[in-house]
């Protein structure tokens, strides 16, 4: 028998195959806690089958540390309808613990009964659909669909990309300062350096994972320009594919102290037929920290299921 507590603060028990559901089903982070009392996180590998609820016992961690200097209602809960925080150089400070808004769109899907992970049509605007895919792209996602989409990056260890990682609904820290703004992901511990100073993008000599980011403002959004990403990541955990050719713009815009406004273009002519764009919705998460999240279990993805 497990006991799990999201962070909303919501307890929950059952057994490890109703805390899979739960935590398929909802994306946010769950803390467990086995019988003897140890707090673990939880790591979501391919298939729920593999799934391991109990990753390492941890200690110490801020979760219901009083997060300092947030604006406050009278009987001090955080006011997350409050003014936007100013930077020095007048611009919205967007620093903070974020997560991935839940909507009604971004229902929970199946491949033949396998759960899967976000889907970018879940994300679109209504009206709005993804362009078709070129022929050689349209091929390799069917064969990820074919293959269950066993051979995800994340179940090898590997980083999500972009926009996967924040797909996924695990938290985010944002770290505005003057030249560079940090991107932290709390699962796998990745992180991105958007830099502010003016520098133009690099030449690529090697692609990344998470690209090369340069930042600037307009008016209240911030934008963030990406290029240099390596191929092997996937745009979704559908297994939705992209070249090196992609290049993203992302657009920040917090709307009041606790509510954040994504909206994300894709840019790719070696996989795609035209660019394309979706918005999201992030939430300022309160009086939590983010915890250490290491993926040392790679072992586990041979037991995907898939062709």
């Amino acid at each position: 028998m497990l006991a799990w507590k999201s962070r909303n603060g919501r307890v929950r028990g059952g057994t490890q195959a109703e805390a899979c559901a739960t935590i398929l089903q909802a994306p946010a982070l769950v803390k467990c806690r086995s019988a003897e009392g140890g707090l673990a996180s939880r790591r979501r590998l391919a298939t729920c089958p593999t799934l391991l609820l109990v990753a390492g016992m941890v200690s110490a961690q801020w979760l219901d540390y009083p997060t300092p200097g947030i604006p406050r209602t009278p009987d001090g809960k955080p006011n997350l309808s409050a003014p936007v925080p100013k930077a020095a150089d007048g611009h919205p400070d967007l620093s903070g613990l974020w997560q991935r808004q839940r909507t009604r769109q971004t229902v929970q899907r199946s491949n033949n009964g396998l759960a899967m992970g976000p889907n970018l049509e879940d994300f679109m605007r209504p009206g709005e659909k993804i362009p078709p895919m070129l022929p050689a792209t349209e091929a390799l996602y069917k064969q990820r669909l074919a293959n269950f989409m066993a051979d995800r990056p994340s179940a090898q260890c590997l980083p999500h990309g972009i926009p996967d990682q924040m797909l996924i609904g695990v938290p985010l820290k944002i770290v505005q300062n003057p030249g560079i703004t940090f991107i932290l992901y709390e699962e796998f511990a990745r992180f991105r350096q958007v830099f502010t100073d003016g520098r133009p993008h690099p030449p690529v000599a090697s692609p990344a994972w998470l690209g090369y980011s340069i930042g600037s403002w307009d008016g209240d959004w911030f934008v963030v320009d990406t290029r240099g990403f390596n191929d092997k990541s996937w745009l979704d955990d559908s297994g939705r594919p992209h070249t090196e050719m992609l290049h993203t713009i992302e657009r920040f815009r917090r709307r009041d102290f606790g509510h954040m406004d994504i909206e994300i273009t894709i840019d790719d002519p070696g996989a795609y037929t035209k660019p394309w764009s979706f918005p999201m919705q992030f939430v300022f998460l309160p009086d939590t920290e983010m915890i250490e999240d290491v993926c040392d279990n790679e072992r586990d993805s041979r037991h995907s299921v898939g062709k």
